[in-house]
């Protein structure tokens, strides 16, 4: 008997929370639209599980250490439990989100994040737009797109951070490109997030060299880098296998870490923008991005 799955009513839950809150069962009664009889059942049916729950004092009724500790689960049981019911009432989310992500963000950590929330919610339809992390900010500022993942210098946001992670410098492995002079650099494009302090740290430590292959193509930046012709600059947890990361020294200046910032548009959101909000932040603290 003792194995057997038990279930408590949330009825008598409520009427729990009810009382603590108004230290009285005649109060209780009136929020809840019951009488005092039923509402002195109730109570008694949840401390003969329980134990006692509070404390008579003259005129009001004050929690017991048993009740306090029990008072805060039952109001997260009780708020799961409306919860569900709203979910259910409302129904299946649908309808259209317009997400916004720099390219390396889509090739890498973002697509498990769409997938789960794919399968939780199959009639939302999602309308990736990939852009470079400053046109990102003007279309979520434009209204033109629901969220946006951007790329920031650590501390310079208005959006949500949700991961830190390092700026580093790629290039092929066992490659030679980054010992040329001048030092091949290949960005990817001119509005690339990365490039004003990557071009302030070229500057500053006096390096030599010359941009290749700014097509706005990553994968074109990617067969570049593979090629050991240049090269590039990507967060480190965005880095394909096949390249590798370059150490920081003589001829390579130390890079600044980047924010991933999570920004959503202005006014009331939708249900489906509202619950992929809530699953970046879940896959975004479960993935692997260094905090």
């Amino acid at each position: 008997m003792d194995g057997m799955t038990r279930n408590l009513d949330v009825t008598l839950l409520r009427t729990f929370v009810a009382i603590a809150d108004h230290t009285s069962m005649t109060a209780a009664g009136n929020a809840l639209h019951l009488t005092q009889s039923a509402v002195s059942q109730q109570i008694a049916r949840l401390e003969d599980l329980s134990g006692a729950l509070f404390i008579r004092e003259r005129r009001t009724l004050r929690l017991t250490s048993n009740g306090e500790r029990f008072l805060g689960k039952a109001r997260r049981l009780i708020a799961l439990n409306d919860e569900l019911w709203a979910d259910m009432a409302e129904g299946p989310i649908n309808g259209l989100v317009r997400l916004g992500a720099p390219y390396d963000l889509v090739g890498t950590w973002l697509p498990p994040i769409l997938k789960t929330f794919s399968d939780a919610h199959p009639k939302v339809e999602i309308k990736l737009v990939c852009l470079a992390s400053p046109e990102l900010l003007t279309a979520i500022t434009n209204g033109a797109i629901d969220l946006a993942l951007i790329e920031e210098p650590v501390g310079k946001s208005h959006g949500e951070c949700l991961a830190v992670d390092r700026l580093v410098w790629v290039g092929a492995k066992g490659g030679a490109a980054h010992l040329k002079t001048p030092l091949p650099v290949s960005m990817v494009a001119e509005t690339c997030a990365f490039r004003p302090v990557v071009l302030q740290a070229l500057g500053e430590c006096d390096l030599i060299w010359r941009t290749m292959f700014e097509s706005g193509s990553i994968d074109a930046t990617r067969a570049t880098v593979r090629a050991d012709l240049a090269i590039t600059v990507w967060l480190a947890s965005t880095v394909p296998s096949d390249l590798d990361i370059l150490p920081f020294g003589e001829t390579l200046p130390k890079l600044p870490s980047f924010a991933i910032n999570l920004y959503q548009a202005k006014g009331q959101l939708p249900r489906a923008v509202s619950e992929l909000t809530q699953q970046i932040r879940r896959g975004a603290a479960q993935s692997a991005v260094p905090q």
